[in-house]
């Protein structure tokens, strides 16, 4: 390493990462994968909607087991309009006269 700041600079960046929930770690991969992998890991480190559907994308494919159902059901239970008591009305059309 370097010099007694140097540490002292890099003790506290990996501090401030921890108080964020962020770590910082080596990985090996071929050096063409270098792009994506940090461009995964970028993603992956905003921790949003995007975030949780890469990573639920990347730990069904390494787990290599078919996709639950039911993924609709929990996106719709998980909508706002949920308990807002709508209750759409369709209005009656008798439709078009045809010849057969």
């Amino acid at each position: 390493m370097g010099s007694k700041s140097q540490k002292r600079a890099i003790k506290s960046y990996r501090s401030r990462l921890r108080t964020r929930g962020m770590a910082r770690f080596e990985v090996l991969g071929l050096d063409g994968d270098r792009d994506l992998i940090r461009s995964v890991a970028r993603r992956l480190a905003e921790d949003g909607p995007e975030a949780s559907r890469l990573r639920a994308a990347v730990s069904q494919t390494m787990s290599g087991e078919p996709p639950r159902k039911g993924g609709i059901l929990r996106a719709l239970r998980r909508s706002p309009l949920v308990g807002a008591e709508l209750a759409p009305v369709r209005q009656f059309e008798p439709g078009r006269k045809i010849e057969l």
